[in-house]
């Protein structure tokens, strides 16, 4: 079995995979994850190795405390993928997204995807049927746009999200919300009507921290996905195994 955390600055997800398939997921406050291992490990004894992704650093006493669990493995760019990677500056390319486009690879094969994760940032990463990954986009995510919106000016208030309750807003947080939420919904439509303009067979897959207040807001059809980057690293742990 494969324990796969992704780490994040405040927050840590956590994937437990009797091989493909996920038999538990946990959040974890990062300060406290090594607890949050340890129960895990106490329950599912048959643990043998721990996958860890991170966009930053992973402090070295949280490195340490998991190794006394069992092995460790780090997600880094010189680990094998499914796909051919087209990236021009491929040691830039983020872990997350690496680890996003082997889920598409393992769930979805045989079609054009666009993955689209909706977290701090919001990503956007395309693979053909062929399994050529040719890149994508980044953007800023909901919370920092509501947060650049009210550190860079003058009067608008620190908001946060709600769905706003039509195009036009008839006060400040209203358009704000608007702005923001129906903003990021159009910009995700446009991209996906980008798309399938130029590849008819389209497979959309919507992941991240913000799914669940995003998805009702888009026109198009996706396909959901709240563990998919634990799947991901999972997929890229088996192929990685030695």
């Amino acid at each position: 079995m494969n324990l796969c955390i992704d780490i994040g600055n405040t927050r840590s997800k956590l994937g437990l995979f009797d091989k493909k398939e996920l038999v538990e997921s946990a959040i974890a406050n990062t300060a406290q994850l090594s607890e949050a291992v340890s129960k895990i490990i106490k329950n599912y004894p048959a643990i043998n190795q721990i996958g860890l992704l991170a966009t930053g650093d992973i402090p070295d006493d949280i490195q340490a405390s998991l190794g006394s669990h069992t092995t460790v493995r780090i997600l880094d760019h010189t680990w094998e993928v499914p796909f051919q990677n087209r990236y021009r500056t491929q040691q830039t390319l983020g872990l997350d997204r690496i680890a996003l486009v082997s889920a598409a690879c393992l769930r979805y094969p045989d079609t054009n995807r666009l993955i689209i994760d909706a977290g701090t940032c919001i990503t956007y990463d395309f693979i053909n049927m062929q399994n050529d990954y040719l890149g994508g986009a980044i953007s800023p995510g909901m919370h920092m746009r509501y947060k650049a919106m009210h550190e860079h000016t003058a009067r608008l208030p620190n908001l946060y999200p709600d769905t706003p309750e039509g195009m036009l807003g008839d006060t400040t947080d209203n358009s704000m919300h608007s702005g923001v939420v129906n903003g990021i919904a159009m910009e995700i439509d446009g991209w996906i009507d980008h798309h399938l303009a130029e590849y008819e067979d389209l497979t959309v897959i919507l992941t991240g921290g913000d799914i669940d207040f995003l998805s009702k807001s888009l026109k198009n059809a996706i396909f959901a996905h709240s563990n998919f980057l634990l799947e991901g690293l999972n997929y890229l742990l088996e192929i990685n195994n030695i």
